[in-house]
């Protein structure tokens, strides 16, 4: 149901309530008028009646009385019956009938009589008739010596004409209501697309315009009533909307440069945190050939000067000797070489913030845990205080230490990193902590050492401990290790705390 509808049928409803209303109102209105003008006249006719008693009460002025009621009734088609009666003084319920006239069958009941004489007020009283409705009218007369009631005077006047005006005014009321009504609808139905229609269709286009993304759309209306109220505030409620969106894409934007810049940065730092971890490993790769190579190149050169040493050699074997001396002294400066090429920058010691260094490191290693199905628990206080550290060295470190822990749940698993302090020691503690498949007991003396893993795939294994173990080194703290086969394994790393 469309709300013109229900506009139209609530408007008839209120206005036949209203009417009928109005209506019913008026006709008691007018029945109380014409009541009320009959009410007086019965009052006059009882009192003329009643004067006239009280003058003539001799046998031969009942009689004229008598006489002048019937021609009364006779002339006067309204009256319908006069009566008098007599109350005696010391029983008021003895009524005599003194004198009337009538052109209707009707009988006072004596009860009546005697019951607006001992009221002594007159008593209104409707009737119906054979010859149609009529109204009636006791009037007491009292003594002029006492209190009590002498006599009462009976009228009964008709009522047709009162109820004709009546009938006459309910058929104009209904009918003018009627009339009324279906103006009213007209004026409704041609004033609704003007009133509502037309206002109300602008307002829905516009909004539809709005929501499709033209926010440069606003109501045209210009009126001082309801809509032009409506409409102005949704004008107010879409510049607003507007400049909120004005500021957000303002603030995408600039959220956009942050991401890149940030992304930049983690992909920056990322590179430099790999280019660290590969020269540590070419580094103790390097000491390690340095050390494997360098005893037996020593060996050589000293055995073949031992050689040289000794004379009596012909001269092609003397010049063998010297050229193996020389080669083993070249090579020996190709390993120093390599050694000081594959060794790790000096570091470079900052104040750094656990909570930053912490997000800058798990951001690198989020990716790769959630496709290996493992959680990321991340626990520290905002307390912490900041560590004096090489950033890029402490992010290598605990880049191996989730990527150790990573490697130890194939199936997946949960990964806990946690920062802690020690007020009285001044040390901060970040803790890395898995639930993986843990450190055999023999094993755990052997796990810091390089190129040892217990993993068989080919490749620069067993470096990521040792890696580790160096970077806390150079930062003065330390690293402690537990773990229980099948339980997972803990790993603690220590640093001086550079403020508290």
């Amino acid at each position: 149901m469309t709300l013109r509808t229900r506009l139209m049928i609530m408007t008839v409803l209120v206005l036949a309530v209203t009417m009928a209303v109005w209506g019913w109102v008026q006709i008691q209105a007018l029945d109380r008028i014409l009541s009320e003008q009959q009410e007086k006249r019965l009052s006059s006719v009882a009192e003329t009646v009643s004067t006239y008693y009280q003058r003539f009460r001799t046998v031969q002025g009942l009689s004229t009385l008598d006489k002048a009621l019937q021609e009364q009734i006779q002339t006067d088609v309204r009256l319908a019956r006069i009566d008098i009666f007599t109350i005696v003084s010391y029983d008021i319920d003895d009524v005599d009938y003194i004198a009337g006239a009538t052109r209707v069958a009707y009988e006072w009941p004596e009860s009546l009589v005697s019951s607006v004489a001992a009221a002594r007020k007159p008593h209104y009283i409707r009737l119906q008739t054979v010859d149609g409705p009529a109204v009636g009218l006791l009037y007491p007369v009292k003594s002029e010596k006492s209190r009590t009631t002498q006599f009462v005077v009976g009228v009964i006047t008709f009522s047709r004409v009162n109820a004709e005006i009546l009938s006459a005014a309910q058929r104009f009321l209904v009918i003018s209501t009627f009339a009324l009504l279906i103006i009213l609808l007209f004026v409704l139905a041609f004033s609704y697309r003007w009133l509502i229609g037309q206002p109300l269709g602008v307002i829905v286009r516009t909004i539809d315009e709005f929501q499709t993304g033209q926010y440069v759309k606003r109501i045209p209306i210009k009126r001082r009533d309801e809509w032009g109220f409506l409409a102005q505030h949704f004008n107010s409620m879409a510049q607003e909307i507007e400049q909120v969106l004005a500021k957000n894409q303002e603030l995408t934007r600039s959220l956009e440069d942050r991401v890149q810049e940030a992304t930049r940065r983690v992909v920056q730092l990322q590179r430099e945190v790999n280019q660290l971890q590969q020269l540590a490993a070419l580094g103790y790769l390097t000491a390690t050939l340095a050390h494997d190579l360098g005893t037996p190149l020593h060996s050589i050169a000293g055995l073949a000067n031992l050689l040289l040493e000794k004379e009596g050699w012909p001269p092609d074997a003397a010049r063998k000797l010297e050229l193996i001396v020389q080669q083993t002294q070249r090579l020996n400066t190709v390993i120093q070489n390599v050694r000081r090429a594959t060794r790790p920058p000096e570091p470079h010691f900052e104040a750094v913030r656990i909570p930053e260094l912490l997000n800058e490191t798990l951001t690198l290693v989020d990716p790769l845990m959630q496709k290996a199905g493992i959680e990321l628990h991340i626990h520290f206080d905002e307390q912490v205080p900041q560590i004096k550290a090489d950033r890029n060295r402490v992010q290598t470190a605990l880049f191996n230490l989730i990527q150790n822990a990573m490697e130890a749940m194939p199936e997946g698993g949960q990964i806990k990193v946690s920062a802690s302090t020690d007020a009285s020691r001044r040390e901060v503690f970040l803790t890395v902590e898995d639930t993986g498949k843990g450190i055999a007991p023999e094993l755990m003396e052997r796990i810091c050492e390089p190129f040892f893993s217990t993993h068989q795939e080919e490749g620069m294994r067993g470096l990521g401990l040792a890696i580790v173990q160096d970077i806390i080194k150079i930062h003065g703290g330390r690293i402690d290790i537990e773990s229980r086969a099948n339980k997972g394994t803990k790993i603690v790393i220590t640093f001086p705390a550079a403020e508290y």
